[in-house]
């Protein structure tokens, strides 16, 4: 009985495992994503890049990017989202970028499209210095230091890349400004302003395949566009609303349809 039992029960787990190894018309895959020169787009970042806070997270700027075409039809695509809630330059250096770099033949990969958003964390390391320092002396000094590890910390992310996937195009976004937030701290419009352009100067040290996309000015004077604006938020909350994502999905489709 016990033998009879057993091959009953292993011819069962047989005929269940080819049945799901025989494709499914109803599951079928288009064939595009299927084949070795299907366009990857790799997107890298913070909680901006990952979509926190946005209901669903698949209306984020990425998820957009992919979804509505701008690299290549969705058919022919393959995404994926390496970004983390959180994460400052140094996490994306020291994690992303080595995720971003498996090789290809190791089942890496293997981009030839690349999205950054990140310094938001960094700078949010400015405002909490600032909530128990009231030297300005001290905060600007502060600044400067995180500032100036945020450059390092971009140019070893580009440099990387670029020697890793030398094929891929990056799209790097600037940091837009929250109006809420200079208004309880003023200085914050001169650190925005000083990285951005630090950005602007690191990007400008890798002149093929890298470009910034000017956040920005996109938000710059528009409402509905952060969560801050919504009743009862704190005054330091940095994450996008729904219409948001898509400006600045429409920031990034800009660049990318004149560098594609």
């Amino acid at each position: 009985m016990i033998n009879v039992i057993t091959r009953s029960w292993l011819t069962s787990a047989v005929l269940a495992v080819g049945a799901l190894a025989t494709p499914s018309v109803s599951l079928a895959q288009p064939p595009g994503v299927h084949a070795a020169d299907a366009t990857r787009y790799l997107a890298l970042g913070d909680s901006i890049a990952a979509g926190y806070k946005a209901v669903p997270v698949t209306q984020a700027y990425p998820y957009l990017l992919y979804q509505d075409g701008v690299f290549d039809h969705i058919a022919d695509a393959l995404f994926c989202n390496a970004a983390v809630p959180g994460a400052t330059s140094q996490d994306v250096l020291l994690h992303q970028v080595p995720q971003a770099l498996i090789p290809f033949a190791d089942g890496g990969f293997n981009p030839k499209y690349v999205t950054l958003t990140v310094g938001g964390n960094d700078l949010l390391a400015i405002l909490r210095f600032a909530g128990t320092h009231q030297d300005p002396a001290e905060i600007f000094q502060f600044a400067n230091q995180v500032l100036g590890a945020y450059a390092q910390n971009l140019g070893a992310i580009l440099f990387q890349l670029r020697s890793g996937v030398p094929d891929a195009k990056i799209f790097v976004a600037n940091q837009y400004t929250i109006p809420e937030i200079e208004a309880v701290l003023p200085f914050t419009g001169q650190i925005i302003s000083a990285f951005n352009n630090l950005l602007s100067q690191v990007a400008g040290q890798f002149p093929n395949n890298v470009y910034v996309v000017d956040v920005y000015h996109a938000f710059l004077g528009r409402n509905g566009l952060l969560l801050v604006e919504r009743h009862a938020a704190s005054p330091f909350e940095t994450h996008l609303t729904t219409t948001g994502h898509r400006v600045m999905e429409q920031a990034f489709a800009d660049v990318i349809a004149q560098n594609k």
